[in-house]
């Protein structure tokens, strides 16, 4: 491997980038984890959405609350797309830190290097076409919203300080609207459709099924 402005490249090719889109809740974290399990981990990175929203110190804690960021506006897509490109051409990323809790990004990065498959996770990875563009494959992970408000409640409360009442209050105000109109029309593009309704071992074993006959 050489070096190139102070990035590693790589001289093996990356295979296939699958992306996966669907609405918050819908359990797209844990299948991509079934995935990369499934494609072999060292075989795989996954690069999420939740790394790539603006960094916008010049707001107020306060105003920063504010922002919707179920809303493409939130996210740094051009970055994204920049360094999914980096990754596809075996170029290592210094991948941004952000933190929910401050609504920032951090000052320290994640070194990220190239591997045979890329994982790309977002409820709007499928909105931004030259981000989209990049991706060899698709997938949409599809859940009843009463199920999805529930694994929003968990997640929030758990991972992100937040209280359910809160949680409840944004999926009513924002959460729904956002769903129909930038998640819910983007499963049109996707190669597949899986559905994660009930037991989440269902939803991981049609997607096994899917990805042993795509990379075959």
């Amino acid at each position: 491997m050489g070096n190139s402005l102070g990035n590693i490249i790589f001289t093996k090719t990356i295979t296939l980038i699958f992306g996966f889109c669907g609405g918050t809740g819908a359990g797209k974290s844990t299948l991509v984890e079934y995935a990369a399990q499934f494609l072999g981990e060292h075989n795989t990175l996954v690069l999420g959405q939740d790394h790539y929203y603006k960094h916008l110190p010049n707001l107020t804690y306060e105003q920063r609350c504010e922002i919707n960021f179920d809303h493409p506006d939130a996210l740094d897509f051009e970055l994204m797309t920049s360094d999914l490109q980096k990754l596809k051409q075996g170029v290592s990323i210094k991948r941004p830190v952000y933190s929910f809790a401050e609504h920032l990004r951090m000052n320290e990065t994640v070194t990220i290097h190239p591997k045979e498959f890329i994982l790309v996770e977002g409820i709007l990875v499928f909105e931004h076409e030259p981000l989209h563009s990049l991706f060899d494959c698709k997938v949409f992970i599809e859940a009843g919203e009463k199920i999805r408000v529930r694994r929003r409640v968990e997640r929030d409360v758990r991972q992100r300080g937040r209280t359910k009442e809160e949680v409840h209050e944004r999926f009513k105000t924002t959460l729904h609207t956002m769903h129909h109109l930038y998640i819910a029309p983007n499963k049109e593009i996707a190669d597949i459709v899986i559905q994660n309704n009930g037991v989440i071992e269902d939803a991981a074993g049609a997607l096994r099924k899917w990805l042993k006959n795509t990379i075959q």
